[in-house]
């Protein structure tokens, strides 16, 4: 794809982990900071078209139809209110999309090639992975170049990872050698709860120097935003939650000038 157009798939298997709220939110952090970035929802359940206000009848045109080949990534890329930020929204068809890969020719290419039309028109594509290892988020994994992990900080967080390592290392080596994992981000972090400090020291110790230094806090801004169908940046700019994420966008900056350094 080149490194022009950064491609990031934002993975966990596991629901309820903060993948949306981290997409949206370090979309509109990144866009912020005068970067060009798409997200594209390729998860069934539209939690990010949602919380970037995108209407169910403007997702008539969706990520289902780009995967099965009957709309072209400018068919179905929506302008949102934050400058610099469009989105591929995505519908409930897209459920359908899991069945229908099974018989698809070049199944696991299909976001790949769908996106080639729109490389270098953006600085960041963020992909909203839905929360399983189907055929969805191996088209994910097949279309970036990275991959960024949110994981809560909570007992079970660990659990499962692993599962999510070895799809990662399956797709690296069947479709997508120069995949590698950007960044694992902790979330639904509470500084009350000695067991998130614990958790995350787990983590740390675990993947070293891929944890980002950037924690997301447990913030009722955070979890209050997607219902006004705004990102937490637009809500509440000065809450705990919003300077996590403008963190959380220098980091991953830093990383990917790191990257393209090598």
């Amino acid at each position: 794809m080149g490194r022009g157009t950064r491609i990031l798939a934002v993975a966990n298997q596991k629901g309820g982990v903060g993948k949306t709220t981290t997409t949206i939110n370090l979309g509109t952090a990144l866009a912020a900071v005068k970067q060009k970035v798409l997200i594209i929802d390729l998860d069934p359940q539209g939690n990010a078209s949602t919380g970037l206000g995108v209407p169910h009848d403007q997702r008539l045109l969706n990520s289902y139809q780009l995967l099965m080949g009957e709309a072209g990534i400018l068919d179905v890329t929506r302008e949102t209110e934050i400058p610099n930020l469009d989105i591929v929204p995505s519908a409930p068809d897209l459920y359908g999309a899991e069945v229908e890969l099974v018989q698809a020719t070049r199944r696991e290419y299909r976001l790949r090639e769908a996106l080639i039309a729109c490389v270098g028109a953006y600085d960041y594509i963020l992909i909203d992975c839905p929360p399983a290892l189907g055929f969805l988020t191996v088209n994910a994994l097949t279309a970036a170049q990275a991959v960024l992990v949110p994981l809560q900080c909570e007992f079970y967080a660990l659990e499962g990872i692993s599962q999510l390592i070895k799809t990662i290392e399956r797709v690296r080596s069947a479709f997508n050698p120069g995949l590698e994992i950007q960044g694992i981000v902790l979330t639904m972090h509470d500084k009350r709860n000695n067991l998130s400090d614990l958790v995350a020291n787990d983590v740390r110790d675990y993947f070293g120097d891929k944890v980002y230094n950037t924690v997301i806090p447990r913030n009722v801004r955070v979890s209050e935003a997607p219902s006004h169908g705004r990102p937490v940046l637009l809500y509440d700019i000065n809450c705990p939650g919003s300077r996590a994420y403008l963190n959380l966008a220098g980091e991953v900056i830093h990383r990917e000038r790191q990257m393209g350094s090598r």
